[in-house]
């Protein structure tokens, strides 16, 4: 039996700014093992000097702080990183505005909302599903049939979510109705929340060097 697979142009739009819409201003980039931010045409606007730095976006542990005062550095226009064992909040200047403490931090409020859409593997094939207990005869029980080495739904949009395939040894991304949004020539592709925080994915063309693509496959 032949499997065909269907395929999408995807679209990205520009800002009158010259910015790509719905991608974060500030973007971590790695520079000799230290990372920083570069603007979306590449210039450094925080040096590299972290070893962890995370897109600017909201932390709901500090937004519920039991001090008032602190909740501000809870929002999305600061950023978590991490130098020297040492985790802070640094505004889009650089400039670090808070130290982490264990006593300051709440608990996060909004509920876990869990995947519409879920893998499953059968005869050593991944495909994606919706149903909790699907009929592998049944084809009308799956959005995709199995037929990649392995599928992983990303964080997000829970009604039309991004997808990791692997196919023949490639990394790309795809959709619920099996529409390649990334090609597959990427080495690895992680399985993080910079879809859900930054509609950017985290990929490497060699397992080691990782960077971040748009879903027009535009490099950062």
């Amino acid at each position: 039996m032949k499997r065909f697979l269907n395929f999408t142009v995807v679209y990205f739009f520009i800002s009158t700014s010259g910015q790509v819409a719905d991608i974060p201003d500030l973007i971590p980039k790695t520079i000799n093992k230290n990372t920083g931010y570069i603007d979306q045409k590449g210039n450094v606007i925080i040096e590299p000097q972290y070893h962890i730095a995370m897109f600017f976006s909201e932390d709901c542990n500090l937004l519920n702080s039991p001090k008032e005062s602190l909740r501000q550095y809870g929002s999305a226009d600061f950023a978590t990183v991490e130098q020297d064992e040492i985790t802070y909040r640094i505004d889009k200047t650089g400039k670090r505005v808070y130290q982490y403490r264990k006593n300051d931090l709440g608990k996060c409020l909004k509920p876990y909302e869990s995947p519409k859409y879920k893998a499953f593997v059968y005869d050593g094939f991944f495909g994606l599903t919706s149903k909790v207990d699907a009929d592998v005869r049944n084809f009308r029980d799956f959005e995709i049939y199995p037929q990649y080495q392995m599928l992983y739904v990303l964080d997000g949009n829970t009604e039309d979510p991004m997808i990791i395939a692997v196919r023949k040894n490639k990394f790309g991304i795809i959709n619920k109705k099996n529409q390649v949004v990334i090609p597959f020539e990427y080495e690895d592709i992680k399985t993080n929340l910079s879809w859900k925080t930054a509609n950017l994915f985290e990929v490497s063309r060699n397992g080691t060097d990782y960077f971040y693509i748009d879903q027009n496959n535009q490099a950062y």
